[in-house]
């Protein structure tokens, strides 16, 4: 694992909620690697990244492996239970044993027939009846089924019962009828009508409409309780109890929804916006995702809304056509989508909207962390090297040459900690000759001084030098010829052991290797270092090109500009047709150029 990547994982571990959700775990290349469920994510994830004498060998495999972490925060544990089983089912991952098989959570069905029955399955068939749940704890499911048998008379039989056999007489009650817990439909003492009246009230309860049958329920307790009837007023209550426990939320699943895709976007603002994505089939969410977007200014809601859908469709390879629910009505030739407002539907939106506020949350921590990170280099900076105002603008020089060829200088600036590249500066050598580190830094600290002094511009509150004593010195001379001396700290770092020298002590500075202060300057004395050596290669091949032209009769130093300025390179030069140069140079040059490079044996254009 990169040290980036360590850093990445470390921060989502900080900020991962307090609540219930389902975390989900990716390797190097994306693949996912283990889907779990929690009732704090906070708690259970950072417990894979304990000690890892603690873990046993398989999970201390799986910890080593982890690049990424991703979550979905759900209403409930229960939610939980339900996603985490559906999403091991669809995706299958590598380290989830113990549900890769096609069993799931039951439900419970009401049968399509004249006298429905209320069974238990784990395989749903659309045509047999409806269904409720799952229920990812049997035991509840099963106290709702004996909830149900104590407040309504159903028949648990599996008799063919239809109108015209009960009236040729073809059924015979049984046992159930004889012990109360059923009214023998199946012989007309009860009408399909009352029959029917109670499955209403069956699927009321399954459908956590239990309003009705809790106000019933606290009718009979009072009537019990003022006739002094208090064993049969606990009776009532404890059933009240029980509705209770079973009132819950059914967020992550409901199977009569079918396919549904729900996309969830914030509004874009400054370019960015946000969005969570669920993909449902048959009722059961099986790809969720939440994550920021870049938008375009010109772009209107429904066309990030498509961009998002297509983008999401490509990446799941979903196909087909289905229902899309959304925070925001759009409808365009691509995407129409349908906005809830009350019922599961709509907490499936409520849903998304959570989970992308989280994500915002959680980007705005990193984003605080971050520059409370740079504002505390830019803290020890100022205290280690006792600097009277803390240096938001910092300046950093560096040379480059070779053997004292196309001697080149860089300056590059960070602000409050970052680069800020629109105020780099490229410096050309112009009264230096030969290999004079010292001499050609105090040319380019003088300059660029001079230069801010007479047009008034931004001084920095440090400089630092890519050198020891004598480049800090050369610098420092110049900032004395231009009184600037006392008004600008500056500094020298010296390569070999990171050593900090400052002007008039007589031994270097050393700050801990952990310092956010020494890496704050070792990023200013890296980057100005790049930005040398880049400038100085550019430099340098811009020259060895002009002196491959410049040998052409009749080509001076402006026309071989204009060449590189165009064709970008002299092999490219060397492949244009005579037409192409005479539209740069004209007919004349262009023939005798032509006929060169195709005479001359070609060269090293480096």
């Amino acid at each position: 694992m990169s040290s980036t990547n360590k850093a990445h994982l470390e921060e989502t571990l900080r900020l991962l909620p307090d609540e219930a959700g389902v975390y989900r775990f990716y390797d190097a290349d994306g693949k996912l690697l283990y889907v779990g469920k929690a009732k704090s994510l906070r708690k259970r994830v950072r417990s894979y990244f304990k000690s890892p004498a603690q873990l046993n060998r398989k999970t201390q495999r799986l910890v080593q492996q982890i690049e990424r972490i991703e979550y979905t925060v759900v209403p409930s544990e229960q939610d939980a239970l339900l996603l985490e089983n559906n999403l091991i089912k669809t995706h299958q991952p590598k380290y989830n044993i113990l549900l890769k098989d096609d069993k799931t959570y039951p439900y419970i069905c009401i049968t399509k027939e004249d006298f429905p029955r209320v069974l238990t399955t784990r395989r749903i068939d659309q045509y047999m009846g409806e269904y409720f749940g799952p229920y990812a704890q049997p035991t509840a499911m099963y106290e709702v089924l004996d909830l149900l048998k104590q407040l309504f008379t159903i028949r648990s039989c599996h008799l063919p019962l239809t109108p015209s056999g009960i009236a040729q007489g073809k059924f015979a009650a049984c046992l159930e009828y004889h012990i109360g817990n059923c009214q023998a439909p199946c012989e007309g003492k009860q009408s399909m009508e009352e029959y029917n009246a109670d499955i209403e009230q069956v699927r009321h309860v399954l459908k956590g409409q239990i309003a009705e049958v809790k106000a019933f329920f606290e009718e009979k307790m009072r009537a019990a309780a003022a006739d002094l009837r208090f064993e049969e007023a606990q009776f009532w209550k404890e059933k009240i109890e029980k509705l209770q426990v079973f009132q819950q939320k059914r967020t992550v699943i409901n199977p009569k929804y079918g396919d549904l895709a729900v996309i969830v976007l914030n509004k874009p603002q400054a370019g960015k916006g946000y969005a969570c994505f669920f993909y449902i089939r048959q009722g059961a969410i099986i790809h969720t995702e939440t994550f920021a977007i870049q938008c375009p200014l010109e772009d209107t809601e429904a066309e990030i809304m498509e961009r998002v859908y297509e983008q999401m469709k490509t990446k799941y390879r979903l196909s087909g056509q289905v229902p899309v629910l959304s925070n925001l009505e759009i409808h365009s030739e691509q995407l129409h989508t349908q906005v809830p407002q009350i019922g599961d539907k709509r907490r499936l939106i409520e849903m998304g909207l959570h989970n992308i506020y989280l994500l915002r949350k959680e980007e705005l921590k990193k984003k605080a962390k971050k520059q409370e990170q740079e504002n505390q280099a830019l803290i020890e900076l100022q205290d280690a090297l006792q600097l009277p105002v803390l240096p938001r603008r910092i300046e950093c020089f560096d040379n480059s040459n070779i053997q004292g060829q196309h001697p080149v200088a860089s300056m590059v600036c960070f602000i409050n900690g970052k680069p800020a590249k629109s105020e780099y500066r490229k410096f050309h050598i112009k009264t230096v000759q030969g290999p004079d580190d010292f001499a050609s830094m105090r040319e380019v600290v003088y300059r660029r001084y001079k230069r801010q002094l007479d047009e008034a511009g931004a001084l920095p509150e440090l400089i630092v030098i890519d050198g020891g004593k004598g480049q800090l010195n050369a610098a420092l001379d110049a900032l004395k010829e231009l009184g600037l001396e006392t008004q600008i700290p500056i500094i020298g770092i010296a390569k070999r052991l990171e050593e900090i020298y400052r002007p008039g002590d007589k031994y270097p500075l050393h700050l801990s290797k952990k310092s956010p202060a020494l890496r704050l300057i070792q990023r200013l004395r890296d980057e100005a270092h790049r930005f040398a050596i880049t400038f100085h290669r550019d430099k340098r091949s811009k020259e060895s090109f002009e002196s491959v032209l410049t040998q052409i009769p009749g080509v001076g130093q402006k026309t071989a500009q204009k060449l590189l300025q165009h064709f970008r390179s002299v092999q490219a030069i060397r492949e244009a047709t005579e037409e192409a140069l005479v539209q740069v140079v004209g007919k004349s040059k262009a023939q005798q150029i032509y006929q060169f490079l195709h005479n001359t044996p070609q060269q090293d254009d480096e």
